[in-house]
């Protein structure tokens, strides 16, 4: 059975004047959704994916902006040139991992309000001083309260 599940990923304090979005599709056929423009300030990104259970029990994450196999799903923030910023250095990705979202936060989820989310905060600069790209480290989505 599938169930949908609302996230939300908040990028803090990202390069200031470039621009980052969510990445829908793959390869060179995918379109940025939600784009903003960093003042500097946090960015904040929601996103609804589907969840279902894989032959060994493990939530697997389905919809158009998940990527990666099934045992390794994860969510791309575009930055930059990537995003569609044609007057910018940057061309990054940002790989949002989904594997530390397990059963049991799905169904502290379900048992809280309708339009509750599960939530990340992910460092929007890196350790070169322009936006944090590759794999996001040590990303654990929590259900707020």
């Amino acid at each position: 059975m599938e169930r949908e599940i609302n996230l939300r990923i908040i990028l803090e304090k990202p390069t200031a004047d470039t621009d980052f979005g969510i990445q829908q599709g793959s390869g060179h056929n995918y379109v940025t959704l939600q784009k903003q423009k960093s003042t500097g300030e946090d960015l904040t990104f929601e996103v609804s994916v589907k969840v279902k259970s894989s032959p060994d029990e493990s939530p697997v994450f389905l919809g158009a902006v998940t990527q990666g196999s099934p045992q390794e799903r994860f969510i791309y923030i575009d930055i930059g040139k990537a995003a569609g910023q044609l007057d910018t250095q940057w061309s990054r990705r940002l790989k949002i991992p989904l594997k530390s979202i397990t059963w049991e936060l799905i169904q502290q989820l379900e048992n809280t309000a309708p339009q509750a989310v599960l939530e990340v905060r992910v460092p929007g600069v890196g350790k070169d001083g322009g936006p944090n790209c590759g794999g996001a480290k040590n990303v654990l989505f929590s259900c707020p309260q």
